[in-house]
C-alpha cells in the first residue's frame, strides 16, 4: 500500500463567515500528483489555503493530516518547516525584502541560488524587492524559483500557468516537472519510487501538457463532485464545461468519467 503524503478528511470551511469548502475528503499518496478542476468561486484557492495554513480560512469541522500526522490545527509557519510549501495565483508583492534573501532563509538543499535564478531567467531579479514591479511570468517565476529552493516535500500550486505567455509556460512547466522530481529514491520493498506530491489548480489545463498527473478531481460550490483520469477530466471539460459536473452536483453524487456514481456523506 502507498504511503499517504496528504490526506483530508471531511473537511468544512468557513471566510469572512461564509461556509466555502463543504465536507470534501481525498488523498494524495507519496510521489502522486493530482489536479483540481472547477469553475471561478468554486472553493479551489481556499482549499490550498487552507491546507497551507492560512489563519484567514477556520476549519469547522475535519482534519488534515501530513505524513499520518494530524497538522490540523498548526500554524503555517511549522506546516511549512514540515515540508509543504505554495505558490499563488496573484503572488503578491513584499517591499523591503530582496527576492535573494528570502531564497537564503528558503534554502533547504544543495541548490546553488544563482544557478536556479538563472536557469528561470530571475538572475537579474535577486536583489529586487519580492515580485515588486514584476510581470506575471517574472512572478509565476519567482514563485517557482522559491519552491524549487524551499524544496517542500508537498508542492501546492494555484493556477500555475495563468497570466503568462506560451514561452513562460513551458518554461515553468519544465522547472514544475523537475520540482516534482521526478526525481527517484529506492526502496527495497518498493523499488524505485518518488519522493514528492502535488496538488494543482488548473483553468486551463495546459499545464498538463508539461507535468505528467495521475488524479484530477472537479470541485463545485466546495464539494468534490468528479474525479478521473486528467486528460479525460479536462477533454470533458473542454467539450461541455462544468456542467456534467453540476448534474453530479445537484444529485450529491461524486461520479468519474466512466459514469460509476458514489455516494457523498
Amino acid at each position: 500500500m502507498s504511503e499517504i503524503m496528504l490526506a483530508v478528511d471531511d473537511l468544512w470551511v468557513e471566510v469572512g463567515g461564509k461556509i466555502v469548502i463543504k465536507g470534501i475528503s481525498f488523498e494524495i499518496p507519496v510521489g502522486k500528483t493530482h489536479i483540481l478542476f472547477g469553475p471561478n468561486g468554486s472553493g479551489k484557492s481556499t482549499l490550498l489555503r487552507t491546507i497551507m495554513g492560512f489563519s484567514a480560512y477556520k476549519i469547522i469541522k475535519g482534519k488534515i493530516f501530513f505524513r499520518e500526522n494530524d497538522i490540523t490545527k498548526l500554524p503555517l509557519a511549522e506546516r511549512a518547516k514540515l515540508g509543504i510549501g505554495i505558490s499563488f495565483q496573484e503572488a503578491p508583492a513584499i517591499t523591503g525584502v530582496k527576492l535573494n534573501q528570502l531564497l537564503q532563509i528558503l534554502k533547504n538543499n544543495g541548490a546553488d541560488i544563482e544557478e536556479m535564478a538563472t536557469n528561470l531567467k530571475m538572475e537579474n531579479h535577486l536583489m529586487r524587492d519580492i515580485n515588486a514591479g514584476f510581470s506575471g511570468g517574472e512572478k509565476k517565476r519567482s514563485e517557482i524559483l522559491q519552491l524549487i529552493i524551499q524544496n517542500p516535500n508537498l508542492v501546492l500550486l494555484d493556477e500555475p500557468e495563468s497570466g503568462v505567455d506560451i514561452g513562460n509556460i513551458e518554461l515553468l512547466g519544465k522547472y514544475i516537472d523537475k520540482l516534482l522530481q521526478k526525481e527517484v529514491h529506492h526502496n527495497e520493498m518498493l523499488g524505485n519510487i518518488r519522493s514528492k506530491s502535488g496538488l494543482i489548480i488548473t483553468h486551463t489545463g495546459h499545464i498538463l501538457n508539461y507535468v505528467p498527473a495521475d488524479k484530477s478531481y472537479v470541485i463545485i460550490n466546495g464539494k468534490l463532485v468528479c474525479k478521473g483520469n486528467p486528460s479525460e477530466v479536462l477533454e470533458q471539460i473542454s467539450n461541455n464545461g462544468f456542467g456534467h459536473c453540476e448534474e453530479c452536483f445537484r444529485r450529491e453524487v461524486i461520479k468519474d468519467f466512466k459514469g460509476i456514481c458514489y455516494e457523498t456523506k
